[in-house]
């Protein structure tokens, strides 16, 4: 899971007892953080710190081997430029949707699946009167608090690590005997966490955050149920040869955290509403407003656009020099490539419990 440890508790643990997916998006997040726009550079200072040596990180993706590059080297891949851009576009909604959520009077912050998350230590000045509670298993935190220790030098003192088994234990009942207060209002970030949860989890957790005063809320991400459908009939052998190795290596790092659960595109608001939780924006991650509002420079342009556009141009010719899509599909053209990827993109929802 992004940020969210596979269940390995040892003595001796290593990062590579956690989620891979959860060191690339964190790699997303510090190359991002490179950028030299200001206006569109990812706030997270941190990441980078807390990852740590990229030598020592048993992840064989391009986003990580990036770490060891210069920033414009780096965003010549396109691989590096997808994850940096949906890093740059998820931590900078997730951002503001926090700082609203402080400004409304949110006194605890709840981290679901909190792995390599760095907004206790890089958001102090905001958190200084909230209390932050970091949730996650055991094995993704003990490697977080050496990082931490490694990295930053100490644990901010509104910060309470909750270990938890999510087999076993119920998400109320552990944040209570840490200490949290379910009578104040409380404001949860659960990133790159609903893909991984039958929808049984998700929907106790949403009850969950439905059960606190009016105004708290809650900013996450999902997948629309499209994708997950496509994922399970996906036939590697009928994807353009130029597009099968970007797929195969995702397939390969979801493989032990298959992608499970989805919202049909649309129906946010009933499914929250289920929950007592009002929609105040879902924003589509690639699509026209996310790209205007995160991805585009002081000088008009977007971030990776010049590889993204001559990716997709070596993946159309490649299609069309292959003979084209297989039988019985259109052509594999720039545009259906677009439209493919709008229908499956990742998406960003922020609800606030009701008054």
């Amino acid at each position: 899971m992004d940020d969210v440890a596979r269940d390995k508790v040892c003595a001796g643990m290593t990062i590579a007892s956690i989620s891979r997916t959860s060191i690339y998006v964190a790699a997303g997040r510090a190359i991002g953080a490179r950028e030299p726009d200001v206006t569109v550079r990812n706030p997270d200072n941190v990441a980078e710190r807390l990852l740590g040596d990229p030598s020592s990180l048993d992840v064989d993706h391009p986003a990580v081997r990036a770490l060891a590059l210069p920033y414009d080297d780096a965003m010549s891949q396109p691989e590096v430029v997808n994850i940096v851009r949906m890093m740059m576009i998820r931590t900078r909604f997730i951002d503001a949707a926090l700082e609203r959520a402080i400004a409304g009077g949110a006194t605890q912050l709840v981290i679901l699946g909190a792995g390599f998350d760095s907004h206790a230590y890089r958001c102090r000045q905001l958190l200084e009167h909230v209390r932050v509670f970091e949730v996650d298993r055991a094995a993704t935190q003990a490697l977080k608090r050496e990082r931490v220790r490694e990295a930053l030098g100490e644990v901010p003192p509104n910060l309470t690590y909750v270990a938890i088994d999510v087999q076993h234990e119920d998400l109320g009942d552990v944040l209570s005997r840490h200490g949290h207060d379910r009578a104040q209002r409380t404001f949860f970030i659960m990133e790159g966490v609903t893909m991984y949860v039958e929808e049984q989890g998700i929907r106790r957790t949403l009850r969950l955050v439905g059960d606190h005063p009016a105004g708290s809320g809650i900013v996450f991400d999902f997948v629309p149920r499209a994708t997950i459908e496509m994922l399970a009939r996906i036939d590697i052998n009928n994807v353009p040869a130029a597009a099968r190795p970007f797929l195969q290596r995702f397939l390969d790092l979801i493989k032990d955290e298959p992608w499970v659960f989805g919202i049909p595109l649309g129906s946010e608001a009933a499914f929250l509403g289920e929950f007592g939780l009002d929609v105040r924006e879902v924003l589509a991650i690639g699509g026209p407003e996310s790209i205007a509002r995160y991805l585009t420079k002081a000088d008009g342009t977007q971030v990776g656009a010049k590889t993204l556009e001559a990716m997709m141009a070596r993946m159309a010719a490649g299609a069309a020099e292959g003979g084209g899509s297989p039988a019985g599909q259109p052509p594999m053209t720039p545009e259906r490539m677009r439209e493919q990827q709008r229908q499956t993109a990742y998406q960003l929802v922020e609800a606030v419990v009701r008054g």
